[in-house]
């Protein structure tokens, strides 16, 4: 599975970059993370985007937009660490050490992010906070399966790594953008 992570400003076309990626088949979910963001303008970005794709779309923030779509899911975190009581849609969290992540693992998540797994293009001085062998042992652990998403210096060119290391995807922000 390809996440896309949208950048946190709004720029001119990102709708239409947003539904290229998902006709293209280049991204399985588009994620839209606008943290600064007020809610009328990431409803005026939904309503650029056809409602045929609105299964397709996850939001970090405004959650009742996510009800009020009909969107695939929400994403957890410290920002908005609850989904709506009256949401039914999927359910995803960010993880950042193995510690969170197995606790994460004992809800019923469609899917974690663990980060960084690569140093960060898109935030300076990120840096990646697992190795390979390390990454390997957590998936003989059970760890890391198809229910981890690969973050953190994710590009479309090492989706075949991370699926190779266990991730059941990844999720890319930095690389999709430029």
């Amino acid at each position: 599975m390809i996440i896309v992570i949208t950048r946190p400003d709004f720029f001119d076309g990102e709708a239409s970059r947003i539904v290229d990626m998902l006709n293209s088949g280049r991204a399985d979910l588009i994620h839209i993370r606008k943290p600064q963001s007020h809610q009328n303008e990431v409803e005026r970005l939904l309503t650029y985007i056809p409602s045929e794709l609105y299964s397709r779309l996850v939001l970090h923030d405004h959650f009742s937009l996510a009800v009020k779509y009909g969107l695939h899911g929400v994403h957890l975190n410290s920002r908005n660490p609850q989904p709506p009581s009256e949401w039914s849609g999927a359910v995803s969290i960010s993880c950042h050490s193995f510690r969170e992540l197995a606790e994460c693992r004992r809800q019923s998540y469609a899917y974690m992010s663990l980060s960084p797994i690569y140093d960060s293009i898109s935030k300076r001085g990120y840096r990646s906070a697992f190795t390979r062998d390390v990454i390997a042992a957590a998936h003989t652990q059970h760890l890391i399966d198809d229910r981890v998403m690969a973050l953190g210096g994710v590009t479309f060119n090492r989706v075949p790594d991370v699926l190779q290391m266990g991730f059941g995807g990844a999720m890319i922000l930095g690389d999709a953008w430029r």
